[in-house]
């Protein structure tokens, strides 16, 4: 789990100061952490647990926003289905969605950068006080729900 704990560390204190780390876990440790009360205080609660969550969830209260990550080491990235599955997953949060993938270096996010669905950020933890906007109006920020 060296990318999660980078992102915590090093994505969380820049860019979601303050905010209240949900959700942990990776395909080898699921639930690490998982502060149920403070996903249903935003309007979310998981029924189907398997196999759908993001590696992490951060509630950014300041903003409003529930930062979905996904960190590129075992499974894929925020492709076009993932973030479906993710709309559908969280949904009816009271906060506003925010998609972010989550890589090691340059070299790995471009290996996927084809697959990344558009409406989502990039994070490298080589470089983690930058981040690539992939299109939109908004630059980290949730969308409208459609």
């Amino acid at each position: 789990m060296p990318l999660i704990e980078k992102v915590i560390k090093e994505f969380c204190a820049y860019f979601t100061p303050k905010g209240k780390l949900i959700y942990v876990g990776d395909a080898k440790v699921k639930w690490a952490h998982f502060d149920q009360k403070a996903l249903a205080a935003v309007g979310v609660k998981i029924k189907d647990y398997h196999g759908k969550m993001p590696d992490l969830i951060i509630h950014y209260k300041e903003k409003k926003w529930l930062i979905l990550v996904e960190a590129v080491t075992s499974h894929g990235p925020i492709d076009p289905k993932r973030k479906i599955e993710l709309d559908e997953l969280f949904g009816k949060s009271k906060a506003g969605l925010v998609f972010i993938t989550a890589f090691q270096d340059k070299k790995t996010m471009i290996k996927y950068l084809e697959k990344i669905a558009w409406e989502t950020e990039i994070w490298v933890a080589d470089n983690p006080t930058h981040l690539v906007h992939l299109n939109g109006k908004r630059f980290l920020g949730p969308y409208a729900k459609s």
